[in-house]
């Protein structure tokens, strides 16, 4: 009878101690799965960006064709291909062959550039030119709060990046 009394309560405080590390580890595991698929719907977003704008070059332009696109085109093209992901945390980074650089931080501020990409000055839009596109996104997480940097201090965010090169082929 002894026993029992002193066992009573003992399968609550196991529990609560258990409780609070599977808590911690599905939260956890649910941020990084978000974190994760944001970087995703990211890196595939630019990707199919970049295939739009090599799909524009200089034979868009010539021959009576109208089919170029401006900065404002390829920044619409790219916030609705990346679905659900904030405008306000997404940034494009335009880059042509010889180095001309328009830069969208964040992507809603180029929504209404009507500049020709790509470039036909210095005939950047001429198919075989690489085009690079890069995009950056910062994530806000809760579970990131509790992370240290390697300077002792806590991280408030992190900053994904991706790029995409292609050669303009029309």
């Amino acid at each position: 009878m002894r026993t029992r009394n002193r066992q009573r309560g003992s399968a609550l405080v196991e529990l609560t101690i258990a409780g609070i590390a599977g808590i911690t580890l599905m939260i956890s595991t649910v941020q990084l799965a978000l974190a994760m698929w944001n970087y995703h719907t990211m890196a595939e977003a630019i990707h199919e960006t970049n295939r739009y704008v090599a799909s524009h070059g200089r034979s868009c332009t010539t021959g009576g064709n109208n089919c170029a696109i401006t900065v404002g085109d390829i920044a619409t093209r790219l916030k609705n291909l990346a679905i659900g992901i904030s405008d306000s945390n997404l940034n494009l980074t335009l880059t042509s062959q010889n180095g001309v650089v328009k830069d969208c931080n964040p992507i809603s501020t180029c929504e209404s550039d009507s500049t020709q990409w790509p470039p036909a000055t210095n005939l950047d839009n001429t198919p075989g030119n690489n085009t690079k596109l890069t995009a950056t996104l910062t994530v806000h997480s809760a579970i990131v709060a509790l992370w240290y940097g390697s300077s002792g201090t806590r991280i408030s965010s992190i900053t994904f990046k991706s790029i995409s090169i292609m050669p303009i082929v029309f």
